[in-house]
């Protein structure tokens, strides 16, 4: 339990952890005055025995009975008050700690680590950080501090009560470890589940279309309710786990509360023990394992609580890429790939790449699909770090950059565009955020979208779904142009831009690319021939080599792969339906 407790503590920041401390010492403070309650019973009972009626002992027993209610109101309001604010600080806080850190991680990452694990982690866990975790860590030692300041106060009235409830109490922390040790068994089936059932639920969303496509509707139902079942059951055995162990420590507070009436009516006829103070033990009995109950009952929850500090430090002690370099502007945006190689889980993907790119020429890059050519832009881009070799902008290699002042020198049009469940202004502005309205509208209109969104009910003020599911493919991909454009970046990286989009927009979209790219360096990575013939230089990559490099006059003389990738295009583009 106290290693528990050590473990949510340390977890926390210092500010919150300063907070949480504070409630624990307002702890203390209200179990001192809940304990002011049995000095006013004994003063009550003693006076009411001796018949004593004066006016003394009336005032003290209302006086101690006043200041413990007060005293207990006041403090448990500023003791809350720091629990809440502490727990959900921290909930925030975490969760933007986790994001900001998930921001410089390489990107193989987000290749190997489910979507469904980050999501369970920055939600359900961090919700049950804010809520169960700072409810039950606070219970615990509120219901363990109060227990220990009334039996330690029964010491000022017989220590022989006193020692046997301590012996409970120690019988009560003894079994406290049966109920941690029964949860800890369950904890990571349960937290596993937890993360399982996200990781379906997104793939099912996300994969609605293929779903109904294929009609694969029962197939990926099965699996959803398998899920939820499968979290369901495990929530169960959590719970069935904590059971046993927690009623045998109910039973152990009981029998101790009954023990100590007994003893205290013993004492009192062998005449060891005056009627006061046997009636105040009696009384004691009852309240100084009434806490103790809470410590048994939430101290079940302290192990899944502990497993979540763990996955949310798993992901916060994974290695970022060394980010602190410098904030460089460079003299120009020349870039150089001098013999770079790099491997992703013992398979290589680029090989010995020697690459030179002139600031504002376009270079594009075509090639077999898996053959390396989003890798490519990546390691210019720094999204990985290369194995060997050296990726340089303006002459300085991209890790003297801080990672910030890099990206400022790219902006990126991908063909699958993301774009958040916010208006379509904002989604421009995520370029540049203080920009105002006026330069949204500029924005849209060079990327040849001001047209659709006007026509929209509300305009740029139009909530797209989330991912962007309101809008066509082509609607996103010229928003993600004007976004593109709201950056001015001077490097542009055109991701495959137009590959999926229709014939109706391709005209509109073909010229939000040129207003993006007028005197920018370009690398796109494309398959239509159209698209990359008038670029000044053209890479051929395969299997992580660079086979062919030249203009299109020159590589379309030569066999080899872009020949055939021309003819092939060529081919497709006569073909006819008679």
């Amino acid at each position: 339990m106290f290693e528990m407790l050590k473990k949510f503590f340390d977890f926390c920041n210092k500010r919150n952890r300063k907070k949480f401390y504070k409630s624990v010492v307002l702890g203390v403070i209200d179990a001192l005055f809940g304990a002011m309650k049995i000095p006013a019973a004994f003063f009550a009972f003693k006076a009411v025995l001796e018949s004593n009626y004066e006016a003394k002992s009336f005032i003290i027993v209302i006086g101690l009975m006043l200041v413990s209610t007060l005293g207990k109101m006041c403090v448990n309001r500023f003791s809350q008050m720091l629990q809440t604010e502490a727990g959900y600080s921290e909930c925030c806080g975490k969760r933007i700690e986790i994001g900001e850190h998930l921001r410089y991680l390489p990107m193989g990452y987000f290749n190997d680590t489910s979507l469904g694990h980050i999501t369970s982690v920055t939600t359900n866990t961090m919700e049950q950080m804010a809520d169960i975790a700072t409810r039950a860590v606070m219970m615990v030692l509120q219901g363990g501090i109060t227990t220990i300041v009334i039996a330690l106060g029964m010491f000022a009235f017989d220590y022989r009560i006193a020692l046997i409830a301590v012996a409970g109490m120690i019988l009560f922390f003894i079994i406290n470890k049966w109920t941690t040790t029964s949860v800890a068994r369950v904890a990571d089936d349960k937290l596993k589940s937890d993360r399982d059932m996200v990781g379906v639920i997104l793939e099912f969303i996300q994969g609605i279309a293929e779903i109904r496509n294929y009609n694969m509707i029962n197939d990926r139902n099965e699996r959803l309710k398998g899920a939820i079942e499968l979290k369901a059951k495990n929530d169960i055995r959590a719970e069935l786990a904590a059971i046993p162990a927690v009623g045998v420590q109910g039973i152990v507070t009981k029998l101790t509360g009954v023990v100590i009436a007994g003893a205290s009516l013993y004492f009192y006829f062998d005449g060891s023990m005056e009627l006061p103070y046997t009636i105040t033990m009696l009384l004691c009995s009852f309240m100084v394992f009434e806490a103790l109950d809470q410590v048994g009952i939430y101290n079940a929850l302290l192990k899944i609580i502990g497993k979540c500090v763990d996955l949310a430090s798993e992901i916060l002690a994974l290695d970022q890429m060394d980010i602190d370099g410098e904030d460089i502007t460079p003299a120009n945006r020349d870039i150089h790939m001098e013999h770079v190689s790099f491997a992703y889980e013992n398979r290589k993907i680029i090989d010995d790449v020697t690459l030179d790119i002139k600031e504002k020429t376009t270079t594009a890059i075509v090639g077999p699909s898996g053959g390396g050519k989003t890798t490519i832009t990546s390691l210019i881009a720094r999204f990985w770090d290369v194995d060997e070799g050296m990726v340089t902008l303006g002459g300085r290699n991209v890790r003297d950059y801080s990672f910030d002042s890099l990206m400022e020198n790219f902006s990126f049009v991908f063909q699958r565009v993301y774009l958040f469940e916010d208006t379509i202004a904002n989604n421009i502005r995520f370029g540049r955020p203080e920009a105002s309205m006026e330069e949204v509208i500029e924005a849209a209109k060079k990327a040849s979208c001001h047209d659709f969104i006007t026509a929209l009910p509300d305009g740029y003020e139009t909530v797209v779904g989330e991912g962007g599911a309101t809008l066509s493919g082509g609607e996103k991909q010229r928003i993600a142009i004007a976004r593109a454009i709201m950056k001015d970046a001077p490097i542009i990286i055109l991701d495959e831009a137009t590959a999926n989009v229709d014939p109706e927009s391709e005209k509109e979209l073909t010229e939000a690319i040129e207003n993006l790219t007028r005197e920018k360096t370009i690398i796109m990575i494309a398959h239509r021939l159209k698209t990359v013939r008038n670029a000044d230089q053209i890479i051929v990559v395969d299997k992580g080599r660079i086979v062919q490099k030249g203009r299109h006059e020159e590589l379309i003389a030569q066999d080899g792969i872009y020949k055939n990738f021309v003819s092939g295009r060529q081919q497709a583009v006569s073909w006819k339906i008679s």
